[in-house]
């Protein structure tokens, strides 16, 4: 007799086969056990899908290619952190083409929201379609294309927050913690909420003072601003506990924690095309244990309370869950 678990596992060992005129090692999968109690309904805020190109082409204007990864290895992820829900981004290897994002939740089902890539020729139709199928925001990537000129920065974000208002959509950015003091008062007289990815793009290297973290936690305990306390690898030099993170995330709860989401950024895509390799060359994706990464979380706030409001609440509050 054919179980569940057997359908899902030959579904994703047929990714896998599908993946390997791709792919070089695949999205991995968390090798450590949780070791703290996950609460009913938490929220993984921050992954991607990337599906067969055949079906979802790259954006020609992509700065990397990434190994696939499908919503089938998602969801196994999933189960192995007790992960109910899940938030699917557009990463920027499909420029403003939402269609993977929306196939990943739609593979999900209720438990799934997207935050999309918008630009002048997505429709107004278009966004209501995505908001009907549970888009709840739209993304602002200056960090992976390089915007580091604070003009360019505000028309990009003001733009999101024209189309997201009236929809009663978040905008959420992906930048370099110094472009936050250039803009800060930008972030503060916007009329929706803003969600900052990956601790702000701050690097624990720089320290609690450097450019962009005191003005975010200063958004943080203002109460329009959220940050993602995800993707802790891209923010430290300290694999495999990332012990130099502790501090910033520590900072961000105590400032606001009603404020602070969680996220693993799987399938942890590497966006920097190894020098002499073309960016239509499969760069390998990040091979990061998020059994692991998800216990700093524990560390990082030991009071089941508050990582209830994190995991669970605070999402379902943003993402209308």
């Amino acid at each position: 007799m054919t179980t569940r678990r057997d359908v899902l596992l030959g579904a994703i060992a047929a990714s896998a086969v599908s993946r390997a005129r791709w792919a070089i090692a695949g999205p991995s999968q968390p090798s450590t056990p949780v070791n703290f109690a996950i609460p009913p309904g938490a929220c993984d805020c921050h992954t991607h899908i990337h599906g067969d190109p055949a079906r979802f082409p790259w954006f020609d204007g992509r700065v990397y290619t990434p190994e696939l990864a499908s919503p089938e290895e998602m969801k196994a992820l999933h189960q192995a952190l007790h992960m109910q829900r899940v938030v699917i981004v557009t990463p920027s290897v499909y420029g403003t083409d939402n269609a993977a994002t929306l196939f990943g939740m739609k593979a999900r089902g209720s438990d799934a929201r997207g935050v999309a890539v918008i630009g002048p020729n997505n429709s107004d139709a278009e966004l209501d379609a995505m908001a009907k199928a549970g888009v709840r925001g739209v993304r602002v990537n200056l960090a992976t294309g390089g915007i580091n000129d604070p003009e360019e920065a505000k028309r990009r974000f003001n733009a999101a927050v024209n189309r997201a208002k009236d929809r009663g959509w978040h905008v959420q950015v992906y930048t370099n913690a110094s472009m936050i003091p250039l803009i800060k008062e930008t972030f503060v007289a916007a009329p929706v909420p803003v969600v900052f990815d990956h601790f702000g793009g701050i690097q624990a290297a720089a320290g609690l003072q450097q450019p962009g973290f005191p003005e975010l936690v200063g958004l943080v305990k203002s109460g329009n601003t959220y940050v993602k306390i995800s993707g802790a690898y891209r923010a430290s030099t300290l694999a495999p506990n990332y012990d130099d993170v502790v501090p910033f995330a520590k900072a961000l709860i105590a400032a606001n924690p009603d404020r602070i989401i969680w996220g693993t950024d799987w399938p942890h895509p590497d966006s920097v095309t190894p020098p002499g390799r073309k960016t239509s060359d499969v760069t390998p994706l990040l091979q990061i244990d998020d059994g692991r990464l998800l216990n700093q979380l524990a560390v990082w706030e030991p009071d089941a309370a508050v990582r209830k409001r994190i995991l669970v609440d605070n999402p379902a509050r943003l993402y209308k869950f």
